[in-house]
């Protein structure tokens, strides 16, 4: 299932940070090393392999922005990229808009962040044996990829999304990205490099709070605060957290302020490489009483619950069980929900035409 992974993109820089973001003090916009004119080149997925309105709009990450009709552009380390895909066209194709290193450094980080070494054609063939309901949702679905963030960007992300929604969500991502290291702007949206965590704990709770993050503040300040003190640096630790058992993962993440099971399984899902995490919540919970587990339909979410909801999906799934689960969440979504029945309906025409023949 997996393609050869390629080298890993150069370390990110921790260079000086400008200082905190409007309204307290203006951004500095600093200059990086421009690539010319805007050219656009193939990237090697096809549409089967990423489609980027299942991926980006999707609550995998809220750093990523809409500039296009099928298009999306959002900052990987110190390079800014946007993604296209356009009517008619199978590939799709990238933009290099800015970087501080070179434009293969910045191809090299992008194939990283998608995943790219994992072949969803493989994992589809492999879901659909195992349960051929799957295979009828994957093939209206198609391209549905589960990203592999900066670690740290991924956990202040998800600890903004606690009991919150997409708008609001967004906004507090866009605030803290906004004291990172400006990259630049793609049709009207500024972009900036994921802040590090030194720039992160010059931060106050009382900063996060005047900027409307109630009591999430006090876990931001305190999860950076822990994570500075971890032997080696908290961007280190965390990407040692790679190298462990799913439930060691998530026990060591459930450590730090805020980080509960649910967090924590998203941010080993989203950038930790563990493919088996299961995200649970009402609406994962909804889709496995409605297929894995229907002797639980009526019973109340629990926490022990949960942990038999995400042992359904990996012994349905296997290793790669989070990637079934991301696409079955999807399908929930309105939008694609609303494909999906609208796709069925004309599946149902066609075999009753054939009947009557």
């Amino acid at each position: 299932m997996k393609r050869p992974r390629p080298p890993s993109p150069p370390s990110i820089s921790t260079a000086a940070k400008p200082p905190l973001s409007p309204p307290l003090t203006p951004i500095l916009k600093q200059k990086l090393q421009r690539t010319g004119t805007p050219k656009w080149l193939p990237l090697k997925l096809t549409q089967t392999e990423l489609t980027l309105p299942l991926t980006f709009p999707t609550g995998q990450t809220f750093r990523w922005k809409q500039t296009g009709p099928v298009q999306y552009s959002g900052s990987i380390g110190p390079h800014l990229v946007s993604l296209r895909q356009r009517p008619g066209d199978d590939t799709v194709s990238y933009c290099l808009h800015h970087s501080a290193t070179n434009p293969k450094a910045a191809e090299l980080a992008l194939l990283d962040f998608l995943n790219a070494e994992i072949s969803l054609a493989e994992l589809w063939s492999n879901f659909e044996e195992k349960d051929p309901r799957f295979g009828d949702v994957a093939r209206r679905l198609r391209g549905a990829r589960v990203l592999r963030q900066d670690p740290l960007e991924c956990l202040m992300q998800f600890l903004c999304s606690s009991n919150n929604n997409i708008a609001r969500i967004t906004k507090m991502v866009d605030f803290v990205s906004s004291l990172g290291l400006y990259l630049g702007e793609v049709e009207g949206f500024e972009f900036h490099q994921f802040p590090s965590l030194e720039r992160l704990s010059r931060v106050s709770e009382d900063d996060l709070r005047k900027a409307g993050f109630g009591y999430r503040a006090k876990y931001i300040t305190g999860t950076v605060s822990a994570l500075q003190s971890k032997p080696g640096g908290g961007d280190e630790w965390l990407m040692s957290l790679r190298k462990l058992e799913l439930q060691d993962a998530i026990a060591a993440l459930c450590t730090l302020p805020g980080v509960g099971p649910k967090v924590a399984a998203c941010v080993a899902l989203f950038s930790l490489d563990q493919h088996s995490a299961i995200p649970v919540d009402t609406h994962v919970w909804q889709i496995a009483t409605r297929y894995l587990v229907p002797d639980l339909a009526g019973a109340k979410l629990t926490l022990k619950l949960c942990s038999r909801v995400a042992e359904a999906f990996v012994s349905k799934y296997g290793e790669y069980a989070g990637w079934a689960q991301t696409l079955l969440f999807i399908a929930e979504l309105p939008a694609q929900k609303a494909l999906l029945q609208s796709s069925q309906s004309t599946i149902q025409l066609v075999k009753s035409a054939e009947k009557k023949k």
